[in-house]
């Protein structure tokens, strides 16, 4: 193996998603597209979720929340990506890329324990719905919730403590973001420690709500399959659908980028499932959930109700009516 020279990094140079300069206006229009389409249905199913009478249930408190990580998940990468499409000047400074990859990482791995923690909420509510109220309540959730930023943190904490421990040999990031796969790649040496970390430590932060979600679908299962009953089959299949997609998206796109070793990436071809992940995953989810969900459609027309009642009866349009019936 040849040797790779050693450099003191004191910046990153981000080389974006493409190369070609007759292709970055056309990645920013539809880059940009995307995003705000994820923040603005995410900021409505959470405005929904957290006003509307009829949804103030744990479940539809998980679901803000998860909404609150995608505007977070995708905020973190794509203006930084949006500014550095049409500049030049692409470089991140070292704390700066550290906090970005720490950021991402908490928020990433929060979404799957939030997924976990909506797949026991289902399980709860049809495998025992007479004791849902009894075990499944809103302080319940929130400590969820807490315990797991506290866990996921922490192990994001050690994966860019260790990052920062390594010795690169290059500035150049063959991504659009501060990740770990291409930050394993510019070290001096194979990241050995980092690797390990992530097939054990890591699988068991973030992989294991992975297994917890399949257990809690099979239980389910089997508690479906006893019934006999179609109609329990197809009303389980209305409340799970939504949740089963999402999981989907999420964890085809999180195994097929960090689940192998870093001397396996193509980061060219990673270069795609990381803009699904962040960016394309973001924005379907608020659609599949109020698309799939008729009480989630049924809360935003009562809010698009609400407020084109309160526009009609504004002060100065009762004013205006008032002087033209004197008239």
């Amino acid at each position: 193996m040849a040797t790779r020279n050693r450099t003191e990094v004191t910046e990153f140079f981000l080389l974006g998603l493409s190369s070609w300069a007759e292709m970055q206006p056309v990645v920013f229009g539809i880059v940009l597209a995307m995003y705000l389409v994820a923040l603005m249905g995410n900021a409505l199913l959470v405005i929904v979720a957290l006003s509307d009478p009829k949804l103030q249930t744990p479940m539809y408190f998980l679901l803000s929340q998860l909404s609150f990580i995608d505007m977070f998940l995708t905020t973190i990468t794509v203006p930084q990506m949006l500014v550095h499409t049409l500049s030049v000047n692409r470089i991140i400074s070292f704390n700066c890329c550290m906090i970005q990859l720490f950021c991402f990482m908490a928020v990433g791995s929060m979404e799957g324990h939030l997924l976990a923690a909506m797949a026991y909420d289902r399980y709860v509510a049809i495998c025992d719905p007479l004791r849902y109220s009894a075990i499944i309540s809103r302080g319940l959730c929130l400590r969820i919730t807490l315990t797991s930023w506290v866990v996921v943190s922490l192990n994001s904490l050690l994966y860019s403590v260790l990052v920062t421990r390594l010795t690169f040999c290059g500035n150049q990031v063959t991504h659009f973001f501060c990740d770990i796969t291409p930050l394993l790649k510019l070290s001096c040496t194979r990241p050995v420690v980092n690797e390990m970390l992530i097939f054990t430590e890591g699988v068991a932060v973030v992989v294991s709500p992975f297994f917890f979600i399949l257990g809690s679908y099979a239980r389910i299962a089997v508690a479906i399959a006893r019934t006999h009953s179609v109609a329990a089959l197809r009303k389980a299949l209305s409340t799970c659908s939504s949740h089963i997609l999402v999981v989907l998206l999420l964890y085809g796109s999180v195994i097929h980028m960090y689940l192998r070793p870093s001397s396996s990436y193509d980061l060219d071809q990673d270069h795609q499932v990381a803009m699904f992940y962040t960016v394309v995953t973001p924005m379907l989810n608020p659609l599949i959930y109020s698309l799939r969900n008729q009480e989630v459609k049924g809360a935003l027309r009562r809010l698009f109700r609400k407020r084109c009642i309160s526009r009609n009866f504004q002060p100065g349009s009762q004013v205006n009516g008032g002087r033209q019936n004197i008239s």
